[in-house]
């Protein structure tokens, strides 16, 4: 196993931008450029944010290259490389490490809602694949099936490479159960905004949050506070981002968020693949108030 202390802090999801229906690679590129510039601690492909159930396999494949070209070894690449699908969870895991990503993020397979023997054994004989370390994506609001603390000591038990989970779940007691089954150097990342604060001051190791293509320093700042033991400063940041990381949500996430980008003129065109839609002029307009009253909109224009 390699060193992993670099694998922590705040690594947000970065969003895939399209123009014209297809994904604007290029505009990906900018937006790695932009978390580095922003002091980000990592950069995590194909997260929920970056929608990746409306995207190929091939797609998928091309923003983790272009995400290891253009990051170029500056911070951690974390590529999210699960599916519903054990085929293509295979191929993508294959390809993510052939690559050269830092580490996996493999969500619990979604819709199918598996009993917890299949969760085992699914993720068990992906990690016999390779040796890359790896991490579960804990959400069941979206997967429809939580994984148990036997479960993954089962997993644990089985796999070397296996350093921690997202938890997207509001549930503080689960991680720090997690963290007395498998110690304190067992990665736990946040996944939930509202929780980001709280869930770090227990022990979780960094954030992977949507809000972070937003405002990426202000979620280093608060991680970076925390491990300063400056739990005052931590906790005031998080008090600052309340209402934005609660925008996010107004919506289906990244509804919400790339809006909000195109906005501050993050990237160049806010669109979606069908089922996800835009958002209504009624959730621009309430959007709009959030991001001046953060101070990062005035008179209508990026501050």
């Amino acid at each position: 196993m390699p060193n992993l202390a670099h694998i922590r802090g705040s690594i947000p999801p970065v969003v895939t931008p399209f123009k014209n229906g297809e994904v604007d690679y290029e505009a990906y590129a900018g937006l790695l450029d932009f978390q580095i510039a922003n002091g980000s601690h990592g950069v995590l492909v194909n997260g929920t944010t970056a929608e990746p159930s409306s995207l190929s396999v091939a797609e998928r494949n091309r923003l983790v290259d272009v995400a290891v070209a253009t990051v170029n070894g500056r911070v951690p690449i974390v590529a999210a490389t699960g599916s519903q699908s054990w085929a293509e969870t295979e191929a993508l895991t294959r390809h993510s490490v052939a690559a050269g990503v830092d580490a996996l993020l493999v969500v619990t397979p979604y819709y199918i809602r598996p009993p917890q023997r299949g969760l085992v054994e699914y993720y068990v004989k992906l990690a016999a694949l390779h040796d890359t370390p790896w991490m579960i994506y804990h959400i069941p609001g979206r997967a429809a099936v939580n994984v148990t603390l036997d479960s993954m000591r089962a997993i644990r038990d089985q796999s070397a490479n296996f350093i921690g989970m997202k938890h997207a779940v509001n549930d503080l007691g689960f991680v720090t159960e997690c963290l007395a089954a498998f110690g304190d150097d067992f990665k736990i990342f946040v996944g939930l905004e509202e929780l980001s604060f709280p869930m770090m001051a227990i022990g979780a190791c960094g954030l992977m949050n949507a809000v972070g293509n937003l405002r990426p320093a202000a979620l280093v700042e608060m991680v970076e506070a925390v491990w300063a033991n400056d739990l005052r400063r931590g906790r005031d940041i998080h008090q600052r981002l309340l209402e934005i990381n609660q925008s996010v949500f107004y919506d289906t996430n990244p509804i919400a968020i790339k809006y909000m980008m195109k906005k501050l003129a993050l990237m160049p065109v806010n669109e979606h693949r069908l089922p996800m839609v835009p958002a209504t002029a009624e959730l621009e307009q309430r959007l709009d108030g959030v991001l001046q009253r953060a101070g990062l909109l005035q008179g209508g224009t990026a501050a």
